[in-house]
């Protein structure tokens, strides 16, 4: 199914109200949509802050371990050098620069799906686990809202939340994705405006606690969006949290510079009940390959970026979100 056919077929169960769960990747090549009663558990499961298809939790195991082995520094040094050079040259100013970092486990991914915290979870048997954090939209009685999240800092460093709220790269690079989303839902919405700005949340995790940055920006929907949901997700598409700002030409930058194929992570998935829809970003991904398990992920550069800071935190955001 192509995203144009899966724009169609969500338009038109948005407009009968046929409640349907959507999964699409990051390039919008393999946009997966089911109608919510014909979804096997057994082959798939979400919990989407809290509608969900499963209702077992399975014990926690006894034993876990989780170890895992990141790109070196020389070859993401490379990609990031790659980077500031593009935002030197205007092409550019805010990229989120991601890479795969093989792991090893004793979890299976159905065992990460059942026991992970995380307002929403995606399994598919035998190709993904997501347990992300982040919200894309929500539409409740006309209003779309979007909280990108930008800003990610270990909890345990003494003040955190002071330095990630003061930090001048963190301060740019929010306003810069909050500018971005704001323009993006100025497309589908009208009276957008910002609601909440960088607020603070905090994730446990297996590797302990991380502070992460949100903001929420709002519009008005007309009253027959039902009949175009289809079209108002793609509109929005890809993520401006995991893209960047301008948009398109940050995407081809991402394209020519990454040194593997993102598939569904940094993706969306997410469920329209008939009347209301939630939906998340498919960060905190782990894909089984057939060289292993590999756990994706990355963050923002800015003109303010240091290679370092952004390759530890690369490296900080590859856990598990239970101890």
């Amino acid at each position: 199914m192509g995203k144009y056919e899966a724009a169609k077929l969500m338009n038109e169960m948005g407009r009968d109200s046929i409640p349907f769960l959507f999964i699409i990747d990051f390039k919008a090549e393999n946009p997966l949509v089911f109608p919510l009663d014909e979804i096997d558990p057994d082959n798939l499961r979400y919990n989407i802050n809290g509608v969900k298809n499963n209702f077992i939790k399975t014990k926690k195991p006894s034993v876990l371990t989780f170890n895992r082995f990141p790109m070196n520094k020389v070859e993401y040094s490379q990609q990031f050098d790659k980077v500031m050079n593009q935002i030197a040259l205007g092409n550019t100013y805010l990229l989120n620069l991601t890479c795969p970092t093989k792991i090893t486990t004793t979890l299976s991914l159905d065992e990460i799906f059942e026991q992970s915290s995380a307002k929403y979870k995606l399994w598919i048997r035998d190709s993904f686990v997501v347990f992300s954090p982040e919200s894309f939209i929500t539409i409740d009685e006309g209003i779309i809202a979007s909280y990108p999240m930008k800003g990610t800092i270990d909890a345990s460093i003494e003040n955190a939340d002071l330095i990630i709220l003061n930090d001048p790269k963190e301060i740019a690079e929010h306003y810069t994705i909050v500018d971005l989303i704001r323009n993006d839902l100025s497309i589908v919405s009208k009276n957008v405006k910002v609601e909440n700005f960088r607020y603070i949340e905090k994730l446990k995790t297996s590797h302990g606690e991380l502070l992460q940055v949100s903001s929420k920006i709002t519009g008005q929907l007309d009253a027959c969006f039902q009949e175009r949901i289809g079209e108002i997700i793609f509109t929005l598409l890809p993520a401006g949290s995991v893209s960047g700002a301008p948009k398109k030409k940050t995407v081809e930058i991402i394209l020519d510079t990454e040194c593997y194929e993102r598939g569904y992570y940094t993706g969306i998935f997410g469920y329209f009940d008939g009347q209301k829809l939630d939906s998340g970003v498919m960060i905190r991904f782990i894909e089984k390959t057939s060289d292993g398990l590999i756990y994706k992920s990355g963050g923002g550069i800015t003109s303010f970026s240091r290679m370092q800071s952004e390759y530890q935190e690369m490296i900080d955001k590859v856990y598990v979100p239970f101890i």
